[in-house]
């Protein structure tokens, strides 16, 4: 079952990539909470809607991907330039690099819960350093 939960989940970026919000509610439960708040499906697709129009190259790369009977564990890669400010930083369009720790809670298939750690620290690094 951990390959078939892996593979849905590697779908469920293809669609974040592909923006095919349409589709979103095959992979995200109605009630995904986001860490630890219940948000739904409605906010949570406006959340990623918003980060693709914040950040016009937005690319979801899966680095590491480890998968049980119900929970996903993935270290996600991004290589982007936001418009504007990012994370309350100012990036207004400089190429960022930076990964994000994501874990996935499944049942029944669907995205239940959700905890994201983004490396601010390293988008921070690149701004101020440079």
């Amino acid at each position: 079952m951990a390959t078939a939960l892996s593979d849905l989940y590697r779908r469920y970026i293809d669609c974040l990539n592909n923006q095919d919000w349409d589709n979103l509610a095959y992979y995200v439960d109605t009630e995904v909470a986001y860490n630890g708040e219940v948000v739904g499906l409605d906010a949570y697709r406006q959340a990623r809607e918003r980060e693709f129009r914040e950040i016009p190259d937005l690319h979801f790369e899966v680095s590491i991907l480890v998968s049980d009977h119900n929970t996903v564990a993935s270290r996600l890669k991004f290589d982007i330039s936001p418009s504007g400010e990012f994370l309350g930083l100012p990036v207004n369009g400089k190429r960022v690099s930076f990964s994000e720790n994501v874990f996935y809670e499944y049942k029944n298939d669907k995205i239940v819960r959700v905890w994201s750690v983004l490396d601010k620290t390293a988008i921070e690094t690149q701004l101020f350093l440079r």
